[in-house]
């Protein structure tokens, strides 16, 4: 039904005229959030930047972004893949200014943004205003981190209460509980945050995972998050993790021949050189916080799949990221000429 004295082409045009601008202004927003975040942010700035309200909206949409597409994402190349983050802001910062932001370059993040380093909210902020601003570039996969029972427990839980309040936590848990599961590069790569799963023997099961929805402590939706490769084992076995299962080569190659896949690409775990290869390469490790939690001297890594396939990977150490910090500081306090 049309308003009097407006034609219905006419009160067509003007709601699509209107849709436009709210998208350009929500977009204007998301583009000043990541501003703030990558170009004006210190530590001591942290809880002066942003409102909680803004937070809030942010995790909103994007709960919707995930909502609108599937619990598996086809993902085209070239693409650069990053594994876990867990709360180190300033080493994804300096991540991104050494591999370039999006729209730039588009990502695929493993999962793990939250827990054990300091600036979680930072880190899974700034992530959700890029996959809403760039829903096809950026994909932000889930980790076993992503879930309540474990958020609860190792940082992110105190780290929301102290600074924001509890109620910014449950807006985070809702949009979790949205995230895609696994992706997969040019139909040949899959890539998850755990494992490969015993009981997923054709990847149109993923289809039918009812989101939102937790982490339970077995099958495909468990072992997508926890599962870890071992080499001293056959088959699979229970993880001493106490969720999921671990698995040895012979598994990954029966996996690997059943769904007509190449590779398999996923993080959880931290390897010293920031990746690490299992099985004759047919699975590779990629974890991206370098020296993590301050405890590990542990490099970072970046897995570069590029148009034509190639597979290159790009190491960095916390002492590299800090250089590239610091030359950006000094070119930026550069005087005018």
């Amino acid at each position: 039904m049309s308003l009097p004295g407006i034609s219905k082409s006419q009160s067509s045009s003007g709601s699509t005229k209107a849709s436009l601008e709210q998208t350009l202004k929500v977009r204007r927003k998301l583009s000043s959030f990541v501003d703030r975040l990558t170009k004006h942010w210190r530590p001591s700035l942290a809880q002066k930047l942003f409102k909680e309200d803004e937070i809030h909206e942010l995790c909103y949409r994007a709960r919707e972004t995930f909502w609108m597409q599937p619990a598996m994402i086809e993902v085209k190349a070239p693409v650069r893949v990053c594994g876990d983050i867990h709360g180190q802001f300033e080493d994804l910062l300096a991540l991104l200014s050494l591999n370039g932001h999006p729209p730039r370059h588009r990502y695929l993040f493993l999962g793990d943004y939250v827990d054990r380093g300091p600036y979680s909210i930072e880190v899974i902020s700034l992530l959700f205003a890029y996959k809403i601003l760039y829903p096809e570039d950026v994909v932000l996969l889930r980790g076993n981190h992503e879930s309540r029972p474990v958020n609860m427990q190792y940082g992110f839980y105190m780290e929301c209460k102290k600074r924001y309040s509890v109620a910014l936590y449950e807006a985070f848990q809702y949009a979790f509980y949205c995230m895609p599961f696994c992706a997969r590069i040019e139909y040949r790569i899959l890539c998850m945050h755990g494992g490969i799963s015993e009981d997923l023997t054709d990847l149109k099961q993923l289809d039918r995972i009812e989101r939102p929805c937790d982490i339970p402590d077995l099958g495909i939706l468990a072992d997508l998050t926890w599962a870890d490769p071992d080499p001293s084992i056959s088959g699979f076995e229970d993880s001493p993790r106490g969720a999921s299962r671990i698995f040895g080569a012979d598994a990954l190659k029966n996996f690997l021949a059943t769904l007509s896949l190449e590779l398999i690409v996923r993080a959880h775990q931290v390897v010293e050189d920031g990746y690490e290869f299992f099985a004759d390469k047919q699975l590779i490790t990629i974890f991206s916080a370098p020296n993590y939690c301050g405890q590990f001297d542990n490099a970072g890594a970046v897995l570069i799949v590029q148009k034509d396939f190639n597979i290159g990977i790009s190491v960095f150490r916390a002492d590299e990221l800090q250089k590239t910090k610091r030359q950006k500081k000094d070119k930026k306090s550069l005087p005018k000429k």
